[in-house]
């Protein structure tokens, strides 16, 4: 009776004991299955689009049974780097670090964009500027990019300038990074830049669905198409947790809850894609990289 009494208290002190110490605990000891998946994203995201996220959770968490934790910054290098450093397991990445680390990173899916995997960089100005056709046109000017590591954004209207025969260096009389698509927008709607490049694909999605974000600016020119923004893994996640992930993106159209977020994303679905589909990209970083660029 003695023996039973003590084993009871022993076992309500020890789960007391771990009630106190139950974070560090369960973070030390809990199988891989249960450690949350962390989901790195970046100024691709729509500002705003925090209830996105919420929605997005939910969906990953039931069809991987396992938390799911989203952590967002405000830049690509910043995300990039905790990819390297395994400090997040995946993200919603841009195609030009995924050819840069690519060794390092492993595909997990593509969306499906108005019927592609692919999407263009769009040249952005002023409603009143009907003048311009393209980036060479605003020579001495104040541009706006997005992101440094950012195709559309930044790589797409550099190589535009040096097939044009213009040095990159000294064309425009300013320039300056938003870090953030929609903010470049901003930009030129306020007059604190006279041109930008964005993301044809956010650029679309503001017009569909917050049609006064874009008003009093016009798109100038379209790039040709190159690889969509593509979500990636760290490469050394396990190949099984990157299958899983990779089936719960694919199975969105199969479910209520993942239609609801496609058509928030403004997407058809995603699919599976080879590194391929980014050579478009390859070419931009040789032309910009070459000597004299």
């Amino acid at each position: 009776m003695a023996d039973a009494l003590r084993d009871r208290n022993r076992r309500r002190w020890l789960q007391g004991a771990a009630g106190l110490l139950a974070a560090p605990l369960h973070a030390a000891a809990a199988p891989a299955a249960a450690m949350p998946l962390r989901f790195g994203t970046t100024p691709v995201f729509l500002d705003n689009q925090i209830a996105l996220l919420g929605v997005w959770q939910s969906y990953l968490e039931s069809r991987l049974q396992r938390p799911v934790t989203f952590v967002q910054r405000g830049s690509y290098r910043e995300i990039v780097d905790l990819l390297l450093g395994d400090g997040v397991d995946l993200a919603w990445l841009c195609g030009y670090p995924f050819v840069l680390y690519a060794p390092r990173l492993a595909l997990l899916a593509v969306p499906s964009y108005q019927g592609a995997p692919l999407y263009r960089s769009y040249l952005i100005v002023p409603e009143a500027d009907r003048g311009t056709a393209g980036v060479a046109d605003l020579a001495g000017r104040i541009f706006a990019y997005s992101d440094p590591l950012s195709n559309s954004g930044y790589l797409v209207p550099r190589a535009e300038l040096l097939r044009a025969g213009r040095r990159v260096e000294g064309f425009f009389r300013r320039s300056f990074f938003t870090f953030g698509h929609r903010k470049v927008v901003e930009a030129v709607q306020a007059g604190l830049a006279d041109g930008g490049a964005v993301d044809g694909y956010v650029w679309d999605t503001l017009e569909r669905q917050q049609q006064q974000a874009t008003t009093g600016v016009r798109v100038a020119w379209r790039s040709p198409t190159y690889g969509f923004p593509p979500l990636v893994a760290r490469a050394s996640l396990p190949a099984d947790e990157r299958a899983a992930i990779t089936r719960a993106l694919l199975g969105m159209p199969g479910s209520r809850r993942g239609l609801q977020l496609l058509e928030r994303l403004n997407i058809d679905g995603f699919m599976r894609a080879e590194p391929a589909l980014f050579d478009g990209i390859r070419a931009l970083v040789r032309t910009v990289d070459r000597p004299g660029a």
